[in-house]
Protein backbone atom coordinates (compact mmCIF):
# COMPACT_ATOMS: atom_id res chain seq x y z
CA UNK A 1 0.00 0.00 0.00
CA UNK A 2 0.94 3.65 -0.85
CA UNK A 3 1.25 6.02 2.08
CA UNK A 4 1.53 9.97 2.01
CA UNK A 5 2.46 12.32 5.23
CA UNK A 6 -1.03 13.50 6.10
CA UNK A 7 -2.01 16.63 8.59
CA UNK A 8 -3.76 15.96 11.30
CA UNK A 9 -5.74 17.24 14.46
CA UNK A 10 -4.88 16.70 18.14
CA UNK A 11 -8.32 16.02 19.56
CA UNK A 12 -6.58 17.16 23.23
CA UNK A 13 -4.85 20.17 22.18
CA UNK A 14 -5.91 21.09 18.67
CA UNK A 15 -2.43 21.74 17.50
CA UNK A 16 -2.01 20.16 13.97
CA UNK A 17 0.67 17.04 13.54
CA UNK A 18 1.97 14.71 10.91
CA UNK A 19 1.19 11.31 10.73
CA UNK A 20 4.50 10.55 8.51
CA UNK A 21 4.66 7.70 6.00
CA UNK A 22 7.05 6.12 8.43
CA UNK A 23 4.38 6.16 11.37
CA UNK A 24 1.70 5.16 8.89
CA UNK A 25 3.83 1.68 7.93
CA UNK A 26 4.87 1.50 11.37
CA UNK A 27 0.69 1.47 12.57
CA UNK A 28 0.18 -1.08 9.59
CA UNK A 29 2.92 -3.66 10.35
CA UNK A 30 1.77 -3.91 14.12
CA UNK A 31 -2.32 -4.37 12.60
CA UNK A 32 -3.46 -0.57 13.96
CA UNK A 33 -6.79 0.48 11.40
CA UNK A 34 -7.62 3.53 13.40
CA UNK A 35 -5.03 6.76 12.92
CA UNK A 36 -4.00 8.76 16.12
CA UNK A 37 -6.38 11.29 17.53
CA UNK A 38 -3.38 13.35 19.71
CA UNK A 39 0.20 14.66 19.10
CA UNK A 40 2.77 13.10 20.00
CA UNK A 41 3.10 15.37 23.60
CA UNK A 42 -0.60 14.88 23.97
CA UNK A 43 -0.04 10.92 23.74
CA UNK A 44 2.72 11.14 26.18
CA UNK A 45 0.98 13.51 28.51
CA UNK A 46 -2.19 10.37 28.70
CA UNK A 47 0.73 7.90 29.36
CA UNK A 48 2.27 9.33 32.31
CA UNK A 49 -1.46 10.04 33.59
CA UNK A 50 -2.62 6.93 32.89
CA UNK A 51 0.25 4.89 34.36
CA UNK A 52 1.38 6.84 37.43
CA UNK A 53 4.22 8.30 36.16
CA UNK A 54 5.98 5.01 36.32
CA UNK A 55 7.17 2.92 33.03
CA UNK A 56 5.66 -0.55 33.02
CA UNK A 57 9.69 -1.53 33.68
CA UNK A 58 9.68 -0.78 37.07
CA UNK A 59 11.49 2.36 37.03
CA UNK A 60 9.99 6.03 38.15
CA UNK A 61 9.52 8.28 35.25
CA UNK A 62 8.71 12.16 35.73
CA UNK A 63 8.77 11.52 39.58
CA UNK A 64 11.41 10.55 42.28
CA UNK A 65 10.90 7.64 44.52
CA UNK A 66 9.77 8.69 47.75
CA UNK A 67 12.24 7.51 50.29
CA UNK A 68 11.45 7.08 54.04
CA UNK A 69 13.61 6.86 57.53
CA UNK A 70 13.87 4.53 59.53
CA UNK A 71 16.32 2.81 62.58
CA UNK A 72 17.49 -0.37 61.21
CA UNK A 73 16.70 -3.37 63.31
CA UNK A 74 20.37 -5.24 63.25
CA UNK A 75 23.05 -2.40 63.85
CA UNK A 76 21.00 0.90 64.35
CA UNK A 77 21.73 3.46 62.14
CA UNK A 78 19.56 5.44 59.87
CA UNK A 79 18.46 3.93 57.21
CA UNK A 80 16.18 5.68 54.28
CA UNK A 81 13.92 2.83 52.94
CA UNK A 82 11.44 2.95 49.40
CA UNK A 83 8.31 2.30 52.09
CA UNK A 84 6.73 3.83 54.97
CA UNK A 85 7.83 1.26 57.54
CA UNK A 86 4.68 -0.23 59.87
CA UNK A 87 6.17 -1.27 63.15
CA UNK A 88 5.18 -4.74 62.95
CA UNK A 89 7.99 -6.03 60.99
CA UNK A 90 12.16 -5.35 61.34
CA UNK A 91 13.65 -2.60 58.33
CA UNK A 92 17.28 -2.87 57.99
CA UNK A 93 19.93 -0.54 56.14
CA UNK A 94 21.20 -1.14 52.66
CA UNK A 95 24.31 -3.05 54.48
CA UNK A 96 22.84 -5.46 56.86
CA UNK A 97 19.99 -6.37 54.24
CA UNK A 98 22.91 -7.36 51.64
CA UNK A 99 24.05 -9.48 54.14
CA UNK A 100 21.22 -11.14 55.30
CA UNK A 101 20.60 -14.55 53.98
CA UNK A 102 17.03 -15.24 52.25
CA UNK A 103 14.23 -17.15 54.43
CA UNK A 104 13.20 -20.11 52.63
CA UNK A 105 9.88 -21.65 52.48
CA UNK A 106 8.98 -24.92 53.54
CA UNK A 107 6.82 -25.26 51.11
Amino acid sequence: MSYTDRTLTCVDCGTQFTFSVEDQEYHASRGFTNEPKRCSGCRSARKSERDGGRSYGGGYVGSARHMHSAVCAQCGKNAEVPFEPRGDRPVYCSDCYSQRTPVRSAY
